[in-house]
């Protein structure tokens, strides 16, 4: 369970107050999360939203990330203001930038939000259980995915190398090499073995030097009993082998 599960559970507000909020909200909300509205109209509504500071006015927000419009600079006005309110709205705006993340196409803007609202530990933990929402299958679209493994590329735990090593054997490739960057920025000789056992069925010629150059680069032994499926593994990548002594190395072993 994440770390603001339980302001899910909130207690009901006072009577009447939700109604009277729900109906301020209402209208800008409308505006602010239709594409073909007003491009004035829309970014005034987006103002009145920020401005309110409320957990129902960021719910609201968040809506204005699920499109684009042109031109890009006005769309990145519009979504700088989005951001900027969900945020202001504080730790109460946190539920509903989860259940956004749950649902949406793309979490770049979610999780900058996230970043913002949280400290590092809850952040860590509630990346990790986004990232345990999906499985290694084929899916019509990686970038959520993608983006929550990439988001943990900057935060160190163990508890972070775990999560991510199920996803070094998903099905996209572009997943796969971004869970072997972020393997390897936890920087944990650790997952030797994970990352060795992933060369061994690994087609892509990407991942490989990926890998190798990694382990080429901080030097860690290979296990024994892997080093021959790693230099076999090994020689359709660039020039990459296995020393006697285990480590990765460019050229030729010796």
């Amino acid at each position: 369970m994440g770390f603001f599960d339980f302001l899910r559970k909130s207690n009901p507000s006072p009577a009447g107050s939700s109604a009277s909020s729900d109906k301020k909200v209402a209208g800008p909300a409308k505006v602010a999360g239709d594409k073909r509205a007003q491009t004035y109209d829309r970014l005034e509504a987006l103002q009145q939203l920020a401005e309110m500071k409320s957990a129902e006015a960021a719910a609201a927000l968040l809506r204005r990330f699920t499109f684009s419009i042109d031109p890009s600079i006005t769309d990145q006005e519009e979504k700088d203001i989005a951001f900027q309110g969900v945020v202001a709205a504080g730790k109460d705006a946190v539920p509903s930038v989860l259940d956004f993340c749950v649902k949406a196409e793309a979490l770049t803007w979610p999780l900058k939000i996230l970043r913002e609202l949280l400290e590092d530990d809850a952040y860590r933990e509630e990346l990790i259980e986004l990232l345990g929402r999906y499985d290694t299958e084929y899916a019509r679209n990686v970038e959520p995915k993608l983006q929550v493994i990439m988001a943990l590329e900057g935060v160190v735990d163990d508890d972070v190398r775990e999560a991510v090593a199920p996803f070094l054997e998903d099905v996209n490739e572009t997943v796969r090499f971004h869970a072997v960057q972020t393997t390897f920025a936890r920087n944990d000789a650790a997952c030797v073995t994970a990352l060795v056992t992933l060369l061994e069925g690994e087609e892509s010629v990407r991942i490989k030097n990926k890998v190798a150059e990694g382990l080429s680069f901080r030097g860690w032994v290979i296990p024994a009993a892997l080093r021959d499926k790693a230099a076999t593994a090994l020689r359709d990548s660039s020039g990459y082998t296995v020393g006697p002594d285990g480590k990765v190395q460019k050229g030729h072993a010796f």
